[in-house]
């Protein structure tokens, strides 16, 4: 996907058409709890926007609308792709979680999501809990990933680091001939919610797993349960260390110039959202031969997991759903070597092709 950040300024990066122009950005402020949110909806082509909420402290208000901007997009093509009858959007929350979340906050925000009539469905994401949802619910019907006791479906981690196993064990496929990771050398940068599931099918596989995060307690909490996982300083030292697949579980943003460059890996595959910081990446990626998952295909399990839920979830049925990433991430690989194209931009094609379709027998039906 093109990144918004071409343009020159929020409102432009909001009404470029030419990147893929939103329908709607809701700015939401609500003074006595403290809560300040960006609500994006990038399309509802295929049907109501899906995505989760994001909190996170922004360094300023622009770098929080920009954010938003570029995730709801990137939950279009995701759930284009998962196949989904579901438009992308995303929601940001501007603050520290950890000092600025409260029950009051969460249900002021769940009145805005309300205020959309169901244009937009939330769910968890990066500072964002199965708890929290249960409270957002009681402000708001359209409100997924709660608890079991809530009538939801949990906690959606375990299916996004599922799909992106099977992503991962599709680039496998792809890169040595056979679907999987025993006696490889994985790297998985940020052990949160999503990134420390993965080690776990990473170990039943039989891979060689090393680790870094930003959070001691997280890199703790791993080897506590896994003694035989190695971990590094920091993302530098993981990416250098000989790898044969990186994986980004964090933030975006982590294939960019000063990266790129010294990838160790010849597999890139992680959970994490917006992985390519800029145009072109895709193609630096290509030309040094390292085969990229686009992150939005693999990781999107946990969106797979939360749509269920508004059909009353069965966790089975998810997953089977979520097992076809690795398919998807196979036809992609292939699509790619025949257009001669990264695999990033025959993703994009896909995924823009199944919503002009649904835009097109849209306004079809309305002549």
């Amino acid at each position: 996907m093109t990144d918004v950040r071409q343009a020159d300024s929020v409102v432009a990066r909001l009404f470029a058409s030419e990147l893929g122009g939103h329908e709607q950005v809701v700015l939401c402020q609500d003074r006595a709890s403290g809560l300040r949110a960006v609500i994006a909806l990038h399309s509802t082509a295929l049907g109501p926007a899906l995505g989760g909420t994001r909190f996170h402290a922004y360094a300023t208000e622009d770098e929080a609308v920009e954010d938003a901007l570029n995730l709801a997009r990137g939950m279009s093509y995701k759930n284009a792709l998962a196949g989904l009858d579901h438009g992308g959007g995303k929601a940001v929350i501007i603050g520290d979680p950890d000092t600025l979340k409260s029950e009051r906050l969460l249900l002021a925000y769940g009145r805005f999501v309300a205020s959309l009539g169901g244009r937009y469905y939330t769910a968890c994401d990066v500072g964002t809990y199965v708890a929290d949802m249960d409270v957002v619910a009681r402000e708001c019907q359209w409100t997924t990933g709660r608890s079991p006791e809530q009538g939801g479906a949990g906690d959606s981690s375990v299916l996004t680091a599922f799909g992106v196993f099977q992503g991962m064990r599709a680039s496998a496929q792809a890169r040595w001939g056979e679907p999987t990771l025993r006696g490889r050398r994985v790297g998985v940068a940020g052990v949160g919610k999503v990134g420390h599931i993965l080690v776990e099918h990473l170990l039943a596989d039989g891979a060689e797993v090393l680790v870094t995060d930003v959070r001691a307690d997280a890199v703790e909490r791993v080897r506590a349960r896994y003694p035989q996982v190695t971990a590094v300083a920091d993302t530098e030292t993981l990416i250098t260390s000989n790898l044969d697949v990186y994986a980004p579980c964090a933030l975006g943003g982590a294939l960019n110039d000063a990266t790129v460059p010294v990838l160790t890996a010849s597999i890139v595959c992680g959970a994490a959202n917006n992985q390519l910081a800029h145009p072109g990446v895709e193609k630096d990626l290509a030309d040094r031969h390292v085969l990229y998952a686009p992150d939005y295909v693999v990781n999107s399990g946990g969106v797979i997991q939360v749509a269920d839920e508004i059909h009353g979830f069965d966790f089975e049925r998810a997953k089977g759903k979520a097992a076809k990433i690795f398919d998807t991430t196979l036809n992609i690989f292939a699509r790619a070597e025949a257009d001669g194209v990264p695999p990033a931009v025959a993703a994009d094609r896909l995924a823009e092709a199944r919503m002009a379709e649904a835009l097109e027998a849209r306004t079809a039906t309305r002549r």
